[in-house]
């Protein structure tokens, strides 16, 4: 599976960017995918998540109200919409699969370690002030 991740960018505190995780390189029934980011100096943190099947969702605290997480219709692509961008969201952002169904609960903790299977080079967020 090989994941490629675009839309990053700078944009002004206050703007908004719509982030691309598009998946290739394998058919399954189900996956799991979860978006990560990781500022200079800072650990991985846990974005948001998405399970293929019932298209369950989860956000960390610090984008809650201020993310969506969705699929597009072949669900082969996941996008994060993310509004209300502050300079604090100034980050790498990497998605990461797993090309089988698992919780999101479970997957935004393993990804925080590179738990995950499936991983893609990540792009830059920058947030002007």
């Amino acid at each position: 599976v090989q994941l490629v991740e675009s839309g990053g960018g700078v944009v002004q505190a206050g703007g908004s960017l719509r982030l691309s995780c598009a998946a290739s390189g394998s058919t399954y029934d189900d996956y799991t995918i979860a978006w990560f980011r990781q500022a200079p100096g800072q650990e991985r943190e846990a974005v948001s998540c998405i399970t293929r099947s019932d298209g369950s969702t989860y956000y960390s605290d610090s984008v809650k109200g201020r993310g969506t997480i969705f699929s597009d219709n072949a669900k082969t692509t996941v996008y994060l919409l993310m509004v209300s961008l502050r300079p604090e969201d100034r980050a790498v952002y990497s998605c990461a699969a797993e090309d089988h169904w698992s919780a999101c609960s479970w997957a935004v903790v393993a990804g925080t370690r590179a738990g995950m299977d499936y991983w893609g080079k990540g792009t830059l967020v920058t947030v002007s002030s």
